[in-house]
C-alpha cells in the first residue's frame, strides 16, 4: 500500500511539472523589434536559451539546423506543424554590458533569414534559474511550449541530430 502512495505522489509531481509555465521574457531583436515569450501566436513555441559565455556558442550551433526544420521546413515532416522559434542569449549579471556591442556585432555578422528569431533579452539570472531549473551555465536549454506558455518538453546541452528530432517528436504530437 505504501508503494502506491509514493508512485501516487510521483505521478502527481511529474504531472505539476509537466504543467510548469515558462516565465515572461521581455527582449529585442537585432532589428529593433520588441518580443515578449512566451508568445500566444502558433501552436507551439520553441525557445532556446543561453546565459553563459561557454553557452554562446552552444547555442549558436543550434541556429542552423533549427531554422532549417522548423522555419524554413526542411525534413519529412516539417510542414506537418506550425512553431515559432526563439534563439535567447540572456544578458545577466555583469554581462549585461556586453548587451549593446553583441547586439552591434550580430547586426553586421548575422543570416538574415535567423536575425528575427534571436531575442536578446537582459534580466536577472536567479529567478530563471529557479524557475526553469538552469543548472549549468556552460549549456543551452531548449524549451517546447504550448499555446497556454506550458513548457512540454526540454533539451539541453549542444546540438545533437537527436536533440532535433525529440523536440520534432514533441511539435508532431
Amino acid at each position: 500500500m505504501r508503494n502506491l502512495f509514493l508512485l501516487a505522489i510521483m505521478v502527481q509531481t511529474m504531472i505539476v511539472r509537466s504543467q510548469d509555465r515558462f516565465p515572461t521574457l521581455a527582449g529585442e531583436t537585432a532589428t529593433g523589434a520588441s518580443i515578449t515569450l512566451p508568445t500566444n501566436g502558433k501552436e507551439w513555441t520553441v525557445i532556446g536559451l543561453a546565459y553563459g559565455q561557454k553557452a554562446g556558442p552552444l547555442l549558436e550551433d543550434w541556429y542552423e539546423p533549427a531554422y532549417l526544420r522548423f522555419i524554413a521546413k526542411h525534413g519529412l515532416m516539417a510542414g506537418s506543424y506550425d512553431a515559432d522559434v526563439y534563439f535567447v542569449p540572456l544578458f545577466v549579471g555583469m554581462n549585461k554590458t556586453a548587451y549593446e556591442p553583441s547586439m552591434r556585432k550580430f547586426r553586421k555578422s548575422a543570416d538574415p533569414e535567423i536575425v528575427d528569431h534571436v531575442l536578446f533579452v537582459k534580466t536577472d539570472i536567479e529567478p530563471l534559474k529557479e524557475s526553469l531549473r538552469l543548472r549549468e551555465k556552460d549549456v543551452p536549454y531548449f524549451f517546447v511550449l504550448d499555446r497556454e506558455g506550458r513548457i512540454v518538453h526540454r533539451e539541453e546541452g549542444g546540438f545533437t541530430e537527436e536533440k532535433l528530432e525529440s523536440i520534432e517528436e514533441v511539435l508532431l504530437d
